[in-house]
């Protein structure tokens, strides 16, 4: 049955399908054959366009624009998955292009997230429970398991798989037609097949205002864990007792210490064995 409801404010095209329960906020624009399922919110402003399908238990932020034939809230791809209700939540200012999959989580976490402000271009993939932070860009047909966790500022090139429960740290810079199957630290810059780190992004963290003291000690961090004999905890202990303890020093040194699935490793490779 074409849409034959109304919306105060908003612009829905007459051959939408929306559910009752869906909720539109004001000046929401709903392009031609899209379907809007149960428990769906779009908030104030966003475009959705058109053959767009937001299955169910999907939120969405305001002002973000998704493109046509994207399909988003999706069962899990999971076996385990029992039709429990899970969520898919997406923040403010989020474009989402052509063709992406979004997946909704499973009881294993419950939710799906994707932070505000963040850029999801054609044909990518976002699977069950992963969550991605804030101004993250993820470039064409980047392929994602489950459960991986993508941190702000991260940019990832075109054509990318990431192994499920990967982490990838903030302000990285993953090169395309990457294979990560291993966490990518904090700051690096990191491509190939198999991934390989390539020294911190300097680049991008010039752009984004850190602070020359917070990059003289990265690179300082950077050197004893790549660029050393020594193993990783000797690495941890020597990074903490001689390098400034500034937030971004913290920040990286916390996300190898907490790795389970390892690090990705440059040409001088170095284990905690």
């Amino acid at each position: 049955m074409l849409n034959t409801r109304t919306w105060p404010l908003s612009d829905v095209h007459a051959t939408a399908v929306i559910d009752p329960s869906a909720e539109l906020g004001a000046d929401v624009v709903v392009g031609p054959y899209t379907v809007l399922g149960p428990n769906v919110v779009v908030g104030e402003g966003s475009v959705i366009g058109p053959h767009v399908l937001i299955e169910r238990d999907t939120s969405i932020g305001e002002r973000c624009h998704i493109h046509k034939g994207a399909s988003v809230g999706t069962d899990p791809q999971d076996l385990k998955y029992g039709g429990e209700p899970t969520q898919l939540i997406i923040g403010d200012r989020t474009v989402i292009r052509e063709f992406a999959t979004l997946n909704r989580g499973t009881a294993a976490r419950g939710r799906t997230e994707i932070g505000s402000d963040c850029l999801l271009m054609a044909y990518v993939h976002v699977a069950h429970d992963c969550v991605i932070g804030d101004h993250v860009i993820i470039a064409n047909a980047v392929n994602m398991g489950g459960h991986v966790v993508i941190e702000d500022w991260v940019i990832i090139g075109g054509v990318t798989a990431i192994h499920q429960f990967v982490r990838i740290g903030c302000h990285a810079f993953v090169g395309g037609a990457a294979r990560v199957q291993k966490d990518v630290p904090p700051y690096v810059r990191a491509a190939g097949n198999p991934i390989e780190v390539h020294g911190l992004n300097s680049i991008g963290l010039r752009r984004r205002g850190v602070h020359e003291q917070a990059r003289r000690e990265l690179k300082r961090a950077y050197k004893l864990f790549f660029h050393s004999s020594l193993n990783v905890s000797q690495a941890l202990a020597q990074a903490r007792a001689e390098l400034s303890p500034v937030p971004e020093v913290q920040r990286f040194l916390a996300f190898i210490e907490e790795s389970s699935r390892g690090i990705t490793l440059d040409d001088a490779e170095w284990s905690d064995d």
